[in-house]
């Protein structure tokens, strides 16, 4: 009666130390694996990279707005053909400012939301490469 007693301790505990043992392992494997995505260097960003010069603008609301943009592109080739399309990056913003009004654009979602849209239909227009990142450098409004 005893040895099974002790028999069926010891199966207990060697499949909790088991268990232990396997769950160590995997929280071990998880924390190690290297980030896929590596963010790309400084000069390849700058280099892929346009700026839009600030573009001044009324909103829906009959506000102004100022903002000045710089977009990031997945290639140096890409970033030539956006240079090219200054002329459509400005409409694109206008008339994405002009749907908005000065409370559409508070905070940091709202921006987002502005960012967002620029994006979409920027890379609708894009042949080569696409729009990565969109950045805000600069906003006024009045």
């Amino acid at each position: 009666m005893k040895n099974n007693k002790l028999l069926t301790i010891l199966l207990i505990v060697l499949v909790l130390v088991l268990l232990v043992g396997i769950v160590a392992f995997v929280l071990v494997t998880q924390f190690n694996k290297p980030t896929a995505t590596l963010e790309p260097p400084i000069d390849e960003i700058v280099e892929a990279s346009i700026d839009v010069p600030e573009i001044m603008t009324n909103l829906a609301d009959k506000r102004v707005v100022k903002v000045a943009l710089k977009i990031q592109t997945s290639s140096k080739d890409a970033a030539e053909e956006l240079g090219k399309r200054n002329f459509q990056i400005n409409n694109i913003v206008i008339e994405e400012l002009s749907e908005m009004t000065q409370e559409n654009l508070e905070g940091k979602q709202g921006k987002q939301m502005f960012k967002k849209a620029v994006k979409t239909k920027l890379n609708e227009l894009m042949q080569e490469g696409e729009i990565q990142e969109l950045y805000i450098t600069s906003y006024i409004t009045n």
